[in-house]
């Protein structure tokens, strides 16, 4: 081949890479993050209707907002199945990569908030009922007077529903009981738990341990079945051979105690739970035997960026090991 021929063809090399790399960079420069966050929310909802619902304008405008980002990208990002909406293979690709640009313009903006001014930005924790009554206050009240600006969100729920919150980034960070799995999690435990047996003020004698025996004819108010705290329970009765079938359901740690308070029955709940002073409940509280408990800990996306305010609740709630 001449040199002059090598000449054109490289020329032509170099004009093809000049305008792919001018192209992705205009690509890249011109993504709007409206975009990005309007995609996650069709995403997550699964229907253009509802993201245009959560985010406050029309369907068609979200729908214009999807075309756009996957006409800068080229390349087709949702899919309808049914009366659903789906991400496509680059659509799944895409998610990953917008939810860490959107954490990252979080964190950025919070800790450029923090350098001018007293705050720490927005946290958004997802617990159990239980802990958030009876373990959490002084956290929220320390982190409140050290950062008065610090907005604290707390969503109750079971520990698999806050995993996959954590997981879809509706929520920052957890307070959950183990076992947490998943290689995305970074998981710190704090602290173990105890079950204990309660019940109404003298129908039992002080001090004695209670086996699962002893409940056989008994009757128990149970946390309502599913949940983390009523699968400790029952395979705490299966490993005794005992199968119970209690009289009442129930999903609040607080309606249980009331019940069992007037009378009504007994129960099986964390000592966290059941407070520091039971009698003033009128109640009666009693260890286990073999003993029960459940180990709580502190949940974090492992690729989620650390804002100033998601750093310091985080050490607030591994603090507590040392409190309990």
């Amino acid at each position: 081949m001449c040199r002059v021929e090598n000449l054109i063809l490289f020329s032509i090399k170099e004009d093809l890479v000049s305008y792919a790399e001018h192209k992705y960079t205009f690509g890249m420069r011109d993504l709007k993050l409206d975009q990005l966050h309007t995609f996650l929310d069709v995403v997550e909802l699964g229907s253009f209707t509802a993201a245009a619902d959560r985010i406050g304008i029309s369907q068609p405008a979200v729908s214009l907002q999807v075309r756009q980002l996957e006409k800068k990208l080229g390349l087709r990002l949702i899919e309808r199945v049914g009366k659903t909406v789906r991400p496509t293979q680059a659509g799944l690709v895409l998610i990953d990569h917008a939810r860490r640009i959107g954490g990252d313009v979080e964190a950025a903006l919070s800790d450029m908030a923090g350098l001018s001014a007293d705050t720490a930005g927005r946290v958004r924790l997802g617990t159990g009922a239980t802990a958030c009554i009876h373990l959490l206050p002084p956290v929220f009240r320390q982190l409140k007077e050290r950062f008065p600006s610090l907005q604290i969100t707390v969503k109750t729920g079971d520990t698999r529903d806050i995993l996959k919150e954590i997981e879809d980034n509706t929520l920052d960070i957890g307070f959950v009981a183990l076992p947490v799995t998943g290689r995305m999690f970074a998981v710190t435990p704090v602290l173990k738990d105890e079950f204990v047996f309660i019940s109404s003020a003298g129908r039992t004698k002080p001090g004695a341990a209670i086996t699962a025996d002893d409940l056989k004819d008994l009757p128990l108010v149970l946390y309502e079945a599913g949940g983390h705290t009523r699968t400790l329970v029952d395979g705490w009765l299966a490993n005794a051979g005992v199968s119970i079938s209690p009289v009442m359901d129930l999903g609040s740690v607080e309606a249980i105690k009331g019940l069992v308070g007037a009378g009504l029955g007994r129960a099986i709940l964390p000592r966290s739970g059941v407070g520091d002073k039971p009698e003033l409940s009128g109640l009666s509280v009693q260890s286990l035997s073999p003993r029960l408990e459940r180990e709580l800990a502190v949940v974090v996306r492992s690729d989620k960026p650390r804002h100033r305010g998601l750093r310091e609740m985080e050490a607030a709630l591994v603090a507590l090991r040392g409190s309990h």
